[in-house]
């Protein structure tokens, strides 16, 4: 009997610790789990968000407060208390129906017109003997001669057209013998013999090899593609010549601004430089296609260059004007945050509550866009600050708030 008692009693000493250890270990599991929930929340700073911390401090780098960093929430809002408001300057209106009218000013610029350009080849085959001009950029005048060529194509058909000229005065009247000769002087001029330097050749009966060419008009040396003493075949390039008389004038476009211009309509022109001095342009031509990389077509016009007084490249401003519209939903134009992904505005929900909100525009001017999509009557707009509540957004919540919202 006392064996069974000790027996019992030992048992009971050898269960005991485990279910301490057991008791323990449920007591710790909640304040565990509560430590683990901590840990999500973590801090950064805003200034330098490479310095991540599990709680709240200053940073290391410049002693500012760290803020919460809210990488893996999925809420789409952000809050601001009152004083970073106004440090910020986030200011809001309620928007409404409105009018809109008045101009939208486009970014341009002034660029060649091709049809004003002559590209110049050699007309037979020859070495360049001299090149009057030798660098770009200089201006030539209608007539100005520009390179010589020493040709000994050239020589023949100038022997046989005295040979034709002596033949045809031994058979005058003779109609073949004409012909012959209207030939033989047709392929001199050809190749670039004038009708002086023709007669001279009869007059003269000596051979010339040498042959000038002249500027067919006047303009500014674009582009040489030969040297002096180099060998061109026909039809080599030789330069390219500029006429600054006319200049294009191309301006970028909204793809959803390009159904209010039409090809035929008339807009103002102003360049950078000479306000007071407003062109008035028609434009010609609306390009089908995005360009490359951007999210902007363009439109195209011609204006005259008085004097060549503005060079390509020079910026230019194309006014364009709207017809008035009524009842629209309208904002200030620095309201919309545009990026390749899309246009968003931030809503006030609350006192120190934002969220922001996919929208699509419509026509706009200088300083007010039209809201199509997105937004009601009635609804607290950000018109200032916008901005920075995008770049708070991101450090915040480590994405695009657009991700969020699609």
């Amino acid at each position: 009997m006392e064996r069974k008692l000790f027996l019992k009693g030992l048992a009971i000493v050898a269960v005991l610790p485990s279910v301490f250890i057991a008791a323990c270990s449920n007591e710790k599991k909640p304040e565990a789990a509560g430590a683990a929930k901590e840990k999500q929340q973590t801090f950064t700073c805003p200034m330098h968000p490479q310095v991540i911390k599990n709680e709240m401090g200053t940073c290391p780098i410049c002693g500012m407060d760290l803020v919460p960093f809210e990488k893996n929430s999925d809420d789409k809002a952000l809050k601001i208390d009152a004083t970073r408001q106004a440090l910020a300057n986030i200011t809001t209106i309620v928007i409404g129906a409105n009018s809109l009218a008045g101009t939208k000013q486009l970014n341009g610029r002034l660029t060649v017109n091709p049809e004003q350009s002559s590209y110049i080849s050699s007309r037979i085959a020859g070495r360049v003997e001299q090149l009057y001009v030798r660098e770009t950029g200089v201006k030539v005048s209608k007539g100005q001669p520009l390179y010589k060529l020493y040709s000994e194509q050239l020589t023949t058909l100038q022997q046989e057209y005295l040979m034709a000229v002596a033949q045809e005065k031994q058979f005058q009247g003779d109609k073949i013998e004409k012909q012959i000769v209207a030939s033989a002087k047709q392929k001199l001029l050809l190749y670039g013999q004038s009708e002086s330097q023709v007669q001279q050749l009869i007059k003269t009966q000596k051979k010339d090899p040498f042959v000038v060419f002249y500027a067919p008009e006047g303009g500014v040396i674009a582009e040489l593609s030969v040297t002096q003493g180099q060998y061109v075949t026909e039809g080599s390039p030789i330069l390219r010549l500029e006429g600054y008389g006319q200049l294009w004038v191309e301006a970028d476009v909204y793809p959803n601004e390009v159904k209010n211009i039409k090809v035929g309509q008339k807009v103002k022109v102003i360049v950078a430089g000479w306000e007071n001095q407003p062109q008035e342009m028609t434009i010609s031509f609306i390009t089908p296609a995005l360009q490359s990389g951007t999210q902007l077509t363009q439109i195209r016009g011609s204006i005259p260059n008085p004097g060549n007084q503005w060079q390509p490249g020079l910026q230019a401003n194309v006014l364009l004007p709207l017809a008035s519209t009524g009842n629209v939903l309208t904002l200030p134009v620095d309201a919309v945050i545009r990026e390749g992904k899309g246009m968003h505005v931030w809503i006030k929900k609350s006192k120190d509550t934002f969220e922001p909100q996919l929208v699509k525009t419509g026509q706009e001017n200088d300083s007010q866009v039209e809201i199509t999509e997105g937004l009601t009557n009635g609804d607290q707009v950000v018109v200032t600050g916008a901005y920075l509540l995008y770049s708070e957004y991101i450090l915040k919540k480590g994405k695009n708030p657009v991700d969020v919202l699609k």
